[in-house]
This record gives structure tokens, C-alpha cells and sequence, in this order.
């Protein structure tokens, strides 16, 4: 499971807890904002091991490389000398560096990929952290408003005054509900703006690879 798999889960796990057994409102929103930026912290700390493990690894192959050259020197300058054992075994060793540093090219290009995963994720954390705080500014001070408007009804001993309160909880709840799952599940959306403008460009490019396989077997 990726890091943002993980991360919307345990979000998702822990807004449904909090909706189910929150008594007040106002501090289970703070606690989401701040569960969130636990999140947030914890996948910019990914962010930065990452590219860290992505740059010592191209670091190695360009080491492998520098050595395969200074291999391929040595057999040259045996070669030029009649040494052929030499020139054998310094070839044998520039192509031993030579795989070792197409190994770790692969495993760059690999970790430079889970980079960019990681990053598309903290991106879309921080945008959804950004509408969830102000979600959540938003229901506090619609709250509050609502504990204000019940004290008043109380004060007046409207009939069916107990009724309004009930059903004015039950709807702040249900707001709190509904825009925080909304926000959960925006995060779990796996496909950003620049994944539908790739999948534009792989529509063109199959139609064109579709076209050049017909124009072959047309000719042949």
C-alpha cells in the first residue's frame, strides 16, 4: 500500500471514530486539523528521504562509471605496452563497473519515480489540509451561532423548544459529517490534473503507433 493509500485510511478511520462518538463539535474539528498536519509532517518527512536516497544512488553510478572509464585507460595503456593479460583483466574489470552502474542507474530512475509519487501526495495533503481548516472554521462559527440560538429558545420556554435543539444538533452533526467525509474522500482521488492531460497524450500516441502497424502490414 503507498503512502498516500496509507495516509487517507488512517484519516478516513479516524473521522469516522470522531463523527461517531463526538459530544462536541467543535473540538473534534480541531483534532482532524491536527491529525492532518501529523500527516502532513510525516509525508514531508518521506519527501526528504527520498530524494536523499535518490541522490546518493546516482551518486553511485556515477562513481561505477568513473571507475569503468578508468578501467577502459588501463587497457588501452596495456594494449599499447603488448600486455595483453593486462588488458584482459582491466577490461573485465570495466565491465564489472560498468553493470554495477547500470544496477544503480535502474535503481535511481526507480526512487526518482517514488519521489514524484511522494510529492504528488504531499501536494494534494497540503491542498486538502488548506480546505479543511477553513471547512472547519466554517462549522465552529456555525456552531457556536447555534448554541447562542439555543440558549435563546431556551430562554423564551417555546413549546417544542427541546425539539428545535434536537434537530438543530442532529444537523450540525450531519454537516460535520458530510463535509469532512467529503474532504476524506477528495484526497483519496487518484487522478490529478496532469494524469488526464498524460492520458490525452497516450490516446494520440496509440492512434499513431495503431496507424504505423497498419501502414507495414499494408505494405508487406
Amino acid at each position: 500500500m503507498s503512502l498516500l493509500e496509507r495516509v487517507s485510511t488512517l484519516l478516513r478511520a479516524n473521522l469516522n471514530d470522531l463523527v461517531e462518538k463526538a459530544e462536541d463539535p467543535e473540538r473534534m474539528l480541531k483534532q482532524v486539523v491536527l491529525d492532518m498536519e501529523n500527516q502532513l509532517m510525516q509525508v514531508k518527512t518521506q519527501v526528504a528521504i527520498a530524494i536523499a536516497d535518490q541522490h546518493l544512488l546516482e551518486k553511485k553510478k556515477a562513481e561505477h562509471e568513473q571507475q569503468g572509464a578508468e578501467w577502459h585507460r588501463k587497457a588501452e595503456l596495456a594494449v599499447g605496452k603488448n600486455q595483453d593479460d593486462l588488458a584482459r583483466a582491466a577490461l573485465e574489470r570495466a565491465l564489472s563497473q560498468e553493470q554495477l552502474a547500470m544496477g544503480f542507474n535502474s535503481q535511481a530512475e526507480d526512487q526518482k519515480h517514488e519521489a514524484d509519487n511522494l510529492r504528488q501526495a504531499l501536494r494534494k495533503l497540503e491542498q486538502k489540509l488548506q480546505e479543511t481548516r477553513a471547512h472547519c472554521e466554517m462549522l465552529i462559527a456555525e456552531h457556536r451561532r447555534a448554541k447562542v440560538v439555543g440558549r435563546a429558545a431556551q430562554a423564551q420556554h417555546v413549546v417544542g423548544n427541546e425539539q428545535e435543539n434536537t434537530l438543530g444538533r442532529m444537523k450540525s452533526k450531519v454537516h460535520v459529517t458530510a463535509a469532512e467525509n467529503a474532504a476524506a474522500t477528495e484526497v483519496l482521488t487518484p487522478e490529478s490534473l496532469e494524469d488526464k492531460f498524460r492520458a490525452l497524450e497516450n490516446e494520440d500516441k496509440i492512434e499513431l503507433m495503431l496507424k504505423e502497424l497498419k501502414s507495414r502490414r499494408g505494405a508487406a
